[in-house]
């Protein structure tokens, strides 16, 4: 089941909005066949695994990091494959979160006559395809918050300048993450002040050809300027605002730009629970948040926030430098934010933390 992990990992940049899937298939104690889910729309990884192992297949033992599928969607049902290639056993590492499998396909290979069995590194397979879970059991994407810091805890000078607080190291290791997401969301303020690209650029990879993340810009009243330059990029742009104006609108059209109003909050600010919702329908996954201290604190605020990249540069900005998170009303110390620190790592100069917020019952 590892070397399936492993396998699923090759298709981290490549499958969404599908789940990054690996299967291998093992008859009398050696590898006969293997595979992993390449692209969306291609063939799914049992399907490969079993056509690499041929007859050896059969009686064989198969090992897929996530339930096989039971129902046509692209491609037909991987449940059926198996059962054809007269498999002996199948383990997964996890019951698929989809509604439509959620069982289903391993319920058909015991119908069949297949001994099944499930859980095996049930977390290490989840955590190759959070969004895909998330979204399945709670109709909104995973949220992945990227921040670079001082060590003093600083985001930005106080003129707004913020280029660039990491090394190229940490800079090189945000375009994997971008890489691995469905969309890169910011806010119209990082835009204006910025003029970010949003692209993912890996080495080896031609932008052009890697398969981008959806842009997705939070822009209440519609102040993208038309000359933005993640409009020239390649992909798709999505502009979320609260208002309708044609007008602007017209400004903004071109093939790949694309513009939604939904509600806006309390605050004036498209609702990002509105926002997530929307991109789950979009089938998103994985949102990866690149954004200023406004919107970084509203999602954090709003528990719409999974996980906490923080990229820690070995500087000081001084005091009058900008903070990580805009979070009026925490007065007290009851009321802090606590983090579960997840993994702590040197990139190059730096230090990337990740964390998760800790529930109520760990921050009490």
């Amino acid at each position: 089941m590892a070397r399936a992990l492993r396998l699923a990992a090759r298709g981290l940049f490549t499958t969404d909005p599908n789940p990054r899937v690996g299967c291998v298939v093992v008859s009398d104690g050696k590898i006969v066949g293997e595979g992993w889910h390449e692209r969306a729309g291609s063939p799914h990884a049992e399907v490969h695994a079993l056509q690499r192992a041929g007859s050896a297949a059969a009686g064989a033992t198969a090992y897929v990091t996530l339930e096989p599928c039971s129902h046509h969607g692209r491609t037909p049902p991987c449940a059926d494959a198996l059962i054809a290639s007269r498999v002996g056993r199948v383990v997964a590492a996890m019951q698929d979160p989809n509604p439509q499998v959620a069982g289903k396909g391993l319920q058909a290979l015991r119908d069949a006559g297949i001994d099944v069995a499930a859980g095996l590194l049930e977390q290490e397979a989840l955590s190759l395809n959070p969004g895909f879970a998330q979204r399945m059991r709670l109709g909104r994407p995973w949220v992945r918050c990227k921040l670079a810091m001082s060590l003093d805890g600083r985001t930005a000078m106080a003129s707004g300048e913020s280029k660039w607080i990491t090394g190229p190291a940490a800079r090189e290791d945000v375009h994997r993450l971008r890489a691995r997401s469905s969309a890169v969301m910011t806010g119209i303020g990082t835009v204006l002040a910025d003029d970010p690209s949003l692209t993912a650029r890996l080495e080896g990879h031609d932008a052009g050809a890697l398969l981008q993340p959806l842009r997705v810009v939070l822009d209440s009243s519609l102040q993208l300027p038309p000359g933005a330059g993640l409009l020239q990029q390649p992909g798709e742009t999505l502009v979320v605002t609260g208002v309708e104006d044609p007008a602007r609108e017209a400004a903004l059209a071109r093939p790949g730009v694309s513009v939604v109003t939904l509600p806006l909050g309390d605050d004036g600010r498209p609702d990002p629970r509105s926002v997530l919702q929307y991109l789950a329908r979009l089938e998103v996954n994985e949102v990866h948040l690149e954004a200023g201290a406004r919107l970084s604190g509203a999602m954090l605020e709003a528990g719409l926030v999974d996980e906490l990249v923080i990229y820690m540069a070995p500087h000081l900005m001084g005091d009058a430098a900008r903070g990580l998170f805009h979070l009026p009303g925490l007065d007290r110390v009851a009321q802090r934010i606590r983090l579960e620190v997840r993994d702590i790592r040197a990139v190059g100069d730096d230090w990337r933390i990740t964390a998760a917020v800790a529930s109520q019952d760990e921050a009490g």
